[in-house]
């Protein structure tokens, strides 16, 4: 059974509930503190929350820790590395997916459910999904507005949509360039997301679509 660690940096609050979702789709899973190694894991998530309470930029400081040097060696092995929410906003400042996640169009916290469209269904984290399908899941942040001067070494995996899959401006909660809400890179093994996959992981927290990402990369860590 693949094993995949839940980076903790001092300020992620979304840890407990990233690592029941993994568990639920049939990996293990450990919370792991930021000073710790990544020995003997089969993938990485980086969790949501305020690291380091988003002081100078949201994720910026967590993405200079040593930890991270790891998270880089492991995707250049083709392991899954997963960043949610504040965990994408670190992807981003590492340098490990491009583009930037800049301060909401309307500069103010969201917290709501929002429908996406799955754009691409050929990533480490989205291959239990129906191209074109559409789920939902909430989000909650003030710098989600996704924006990258050159699209070329990315691929979109969700876009913001309506409940019926049309991509249109009242659906883009945030600003985000062409409504997008994850990408992941070339090779697809990693993937950010502003959107809560965990919170949507199970019926009685109002829908499980966020699932199958975690689904999808337990069976990709099996191969």
């Amino acid at each position: 059974m693949p094993k995949f660690a839940v980076i903790v940096f001092p300020g992620t609050n979304c840890d407990f509930e990233t690592v029941s979702a993994i568990k639920k789709a049939g990996g293990k899973a450990e919370r792991v503190w930021y000073k710790q190694g990544l020995k003997d894991f089969d993938g990485v998530v980086l969790p949501g929350g305020f690291s380091y309470a988003d002081y100078l930029r949201a994720g910026a400081i967590s993405a200079r820790a040593e930890i991270m040097e790891e998270v880089k060696a492991l995707a250049g092995e083709g392991k899954p590395v997963l960043g949610i929410c504040n965990g994408f906003q670190v992807l981003t400042e590492s340098g490990l997916l491009s583009g930037a996640l800049r301060p909401n169009k309307i500069p103010r916290f969201l917290c709501r459910w929002v429908y996406l469209k799955v754009s691409d269904t050929q990533t480490t984290f989205t291959k239990f999904y129906e191209e074109g399908e559409v789920i939902r899941m909430p989000i909650a942040h003030a710098e989600g507005n996704y924006y990258a001067d050159d699209l070329g070494k990315v691929k979109i995996a969700f876009q913001y949509s309506d409940e019926k899959g049309n991509i249109i401006e009242e659906a883009n909660p945030n600003g985000s360039l062409l409504h997008i809400a994850g990408i992941s890179n070339e090779k697809g093994n990693v993937l950010g997301m502003m959107p809560h996959p965990e919170r949507a992981s199970d019926k009685w927290l109002g829908s499980e679509d966020g699932l199958k990402v975690f689904k999808s990369m337990v069976e990709y860590a099996k191969r």
